[in-house]
């Protein structure tokens, strides 16, 4: 096969378009709602399509244990967890954030700030219900102090900015930076209910966070303008500065790597160079992982 597409004239990435791309945002079973593809199979997936790592996300439970059972099962890719900050873990608990550092194998790496319990979360959505806060009269809460120290002091951890306001969000990698923090990155800056404009994504660039675009499914109402709004973005902010990620694993969307690879070939299609892409969808994420 490789001979062939040799003499066409093929190269191996063009064959293998995720050989070496790194996804932070997978959403994978067990989990409270259904998903596409458990665990396992979306470690072998990636792994058969050439991909160096994944990140296991659940909104409501840590990873760092289900990474490592997933590493026990699928050698040959890199698999770590994190933890959500949300009402299922105690919120703003720098314990549990602790805790997971300690969880065997170290794969624990991501730490977000609440998301479907954020207070903006829940008040975008028109919701009544127990909220998660993050700041209180335009300052952060002592609480999320207390957990960004907790990250600040394993420089394995990553703090994410999870389902805040752009303000926060901008508070938090502030933050971050004043406590020290090595790794940071705004969570899909663009996607509602973040909804950072660009002038505001420049600003957490500048203070040393990278920014998140998901691609989701694109082949969806409104994804391709969604992709051109996106490629216009990573364009002003710097691929130095930016992430690509999947945040799949929905019933009904594609597979986390389909749909990256998918996201992938959009942007080439909108100029994208081949450079930018190996930032953003290789260099960077290794550097936020601490990789080699």
């Amino acid at each position: 096969m490789l001979v062939v597409s040799l003499a066409l004239g093929l190269t191996v990435s063009a064959q293998r378009p995720l050989d070496g791309v790194i996804d932070i945002h997978v959403h994978s079973a067990p989990d409270n709602v259904e998903r596409s593809i458990d665990s396992i199979d979306v470690a072998k997936l990636a792994r058969d399509r050439g991909m160096r790592a994944i990140v296991l996300k659940s909104h409501y439970e840590p990873t760092a244990t289900m990474a490592f059972i997933v590493r026990k099962e699928v050698p040959g890719i890199d698999v770590f967890g994190g933890i959500d900050l949300n009402l299922s873990v105690g919120g703003m608990n720098a314990v549990a954030v602790e805790h997971m550092t300690q969880v065997t194998g170290g794969y624990g790496r991501l730490v977000w700030m609440s998301t479907f319990d954020a207070e903006n979360q829940v008040r975008y959505s028109k919701e009544n219900r127990p909220f998660v806060r993050v700041s209180k009269d335009g300052q952060l809460v002592q609480e999320v102090k207390d957990v960004i120290s907790v990250i600040a002091k394993h420089p394995q951890l990553v703090l994410a900015t999870g389902h805040v306001t752009p303000e926060e969000g901008l508070m938090l990698v502030r933050e971050g930076k004043r406590q020290g923090v090595k790794h940071m990155v705004v969570t899909h800056a663009m996607q509602a209910p973040v909804l950072m404009n660009v002038a505001e994504m420049q600003a957490a660039a500048k203070e040393g966070a990278f920014v998140e675009f998901v691609g989701g499914s694109i082949a969806g109402r409104g994804g391709q303008a969604r992709v051109d709004s996106y490629a216009d973005a990573i364009n002003k902010v710097g691929a130095e500065s930016c992430i690509l990620a999947s945040d799949l694993g929905q019933k009904n969307n594609p597979l986390p790597p389909d749909g990256l690879a998918d996201f992938i070939a959009a942007l080439r299609m909108r100029g994208m160079t081949s450079a930018q892409i190996d930032l953003i969808a290789k260099r960077n994420p290794a550097r936020l992982l601490d990789l080699p």
